[in-house]
């Protein structure tokens, strides 16, 4: 079954693959070119993964899924991250 989250739900799984809290990043999607904040984005949760949608047009931005022993992370439907320096966040 599919849950629908927003997208603060992405601050536990993408730690354990990136170092930043993702929540805080800013994404471009590649569809519509809205820039906001990842914890906006609309989320798709399953036990084998999750797919992020877009807050705007709800394309896909990325998906992540869990197979075994490996993580796949496909991020063709956004342009771009932007990630808060450290100091910043503080």
């Amino acid at each position: 079954m599919v849950t629908h989250v927003d997208g603060n739900a992405l601050a536990g799984p993408l730690s354990e693959i990136f170092r930043a809290d993702m929540t805080l990043a800013t994404g471009e999607c590649r569809h519509c070119h809205d820039s906001t904040v990842l914890a906006r984005a609309l989320v798709e949760m399953d036990e084998a993964g999750f797919a992020v949608h877009c807050c705007e047009c709800s394309h896909v931005l990325f998906t992540v899924i869990r197979t075994g022993d490996r993580t796949w992370v496909d991020l063709q439907g956004i342009a771009g991250l932007e990630f808060p320096s450290a100091s910043t966040v503080e």
